[in-house]
């Protein structure tokens, strides 16, 4: 009996830990995030429908006009022999016929619309994906703080449990202790600020990836470091003017005006409908009577729209304004890239000058002080004011690092966004 409920007890732990591995979720890189992102975001998906949308009208475009049939009856009439002893059948087919290439020209606008809307669709995605970066960050960042909070707490309860013992011999005043056990409150709020940031984070992060996993299942894993190499600007630029989608969308939109206008410019020239007529004598032999005789025939013809006052002219005179109102686009959409590229540039480079210091010289120094100033302290060569001060000037070295780290990783995607590409991972 007690195998039996030994065994029941063991399978229970088993299934408990299964179930628990279950629920736990792996911690998703940035490349997987990415990944999840470019396939369940809602604000992307419908703007590949609108290509796909574009796609549709390349068809329309490039259809050819329907041909127009008539048919009649003629010489309905009442006689002795019937109304219909005399009927002539009627029928007729037109068809317009489309001159200086205005099929050509509607298909590659067109498909020139189509371009444009992918170029809108990425640089869409430029966009989100910077967002999605910052998102991702400020997970990586909540989590490093919340580490920080996490040690700083581990640390001073080590602090008050040595204080504690050298109280309980004596060797410390009643006030002193006090003030080292009121101190923890300060570390007890941080840890719990840095937790609710770390949840709101992922939360932000979910959002953007159109993701119902509960908070406390989902989690992200990443460097959360600088690097300190960064190319010259100019290579930097270079690449923005090879790799943006909106300038390219912009050089598209010129080059799609210019097509418009011919277009434009085609639609004014004169399309011809040809026409072939037919009559046939179907319900009476009658017609050999007529003269002269009734027969069947077969007649050709055209017609030409004679444009005298539409020559549209509208359409010419806009299309050609749309190539000067898109060459100045252009304009503005290169000093807005080159803009767009200094700025981040100059926001990296900033984090960087401030980081190296830190990384080099004052977190080991910050480290430095506050371990002299404790060792002092506990043995009597150093005031309890100086290793508080000692204590809060070590946790704000480390926070700052942190945010500084948070600061140049979010400039850094920054930069990515302002050359259409990751050039700094």
């Amino acid at each position: 009996m007690w195998r039996f409920f030994r065994g029941i007890c063991l399978f229970a732990v088993l299934a408990a830990g299964v179930a628990s591995q279950a629920q736990a979720q792996r911690a998703l890189t940035w490349e997987e995030v990415k990944m999840r992102f470019e396939a369940n975001n809602p604000t992307l998906r419908a703007g590949q429908i609108g290509i796909d949308e574009s796609k549709a009208e390349e068809i329309t475009a490039y259809l050819r006009p329907n041909p127009q049939a008539t048919v009649g009856v003629d010489q309905i009439a009442t006689t002795t022999k019937g109304p219909l002893s005399q009927v002539v059948l009627l029928a007729s087919v037109n068809y317009l016929h489309e001159r200086r290439h205005k099929r050509e020209l509607r298909l590659e606008s067109a498909q020139k619309a189509t371009g444009i809307a992918v170029s809108g669709q990425d640089d869409l995605e430029r966009n989100l994906i910077f967002n999605l970066r910052s998102a991702f960050i400020g997970v990586l960042q909540a989590k490093a703080v919340l580490r920080i909070a996490t040690d700083n707490l581990e640390y001073w309860d080590q602090v008050l449990k040595i204080s504690r013992d050298r109280f309980d011999a004596g060797d410390l005043a009643r006030i002193d202790f006090d003030r080292l056990d009121l101190q923890r409150v300060q570390f007890e709020s941080d840890m719990q600020t840095a937790e609710v940031n770390l949840r709101t984070s992922k939360i932000q992060l979910l959002m953007l990836l159109n993701d119902r996993t509960p908070v406390d299942q989902f989690d992200v894993l990443g460097l959360f470091e600088f690097n300190d190499q960064l190319a010259p600007l100019d290579q930097y630029r270079q690449i923005a003017a090879d790799n943006r989608p909106d300038l390219k969308e912009a050089v598209q939109s010129l080059d799609k005006s210019k097509t418009d206008h011919k277009l434009a410019v085609a639609n004014g020239s004169t399309d011809p409908t040809i026409n072939i007529d037919a009559g046939f004598p179907t319900i009476s032999r009658d017609y050999v009577n007529y003269t002269p005789y009734l027969y069947e025939y077969v007649g050709f013809g055209f017609s030409v729209p004679l444009r005298i006052f539409d020559r549209n002219q509208g359409e010419k005179l806009r299309t050609q304004l749309d190539i000067d109102r898109n060459q100045k686009m252009l304009d503005a959409t290169e000093a807005q890239v080159f803009s767009d590229v200094d700025t981040a540039y100059a926001l990296v480079s900033g984090s960087l000058i401030l980081l190296r210091p830190y990384k080099s010289k004052y977190l080991d120094l910050a480290v430095r002080v506050r371990e002299t100033v404790r060792f002092s302290y506990e043995h009597g060569g150093a005031a309890l004011l100086d290793f508080l001060n000692a204590e809060n000037d070590y946790r704000s070295v480390e926070l700052n690092y942190v945010n500084l780290i948070g600061t140049y990783l979010t400039a850094a995607g920054q930069l990515n966004m302002a050359v259409g590409k990751e050039v700094i991972q």
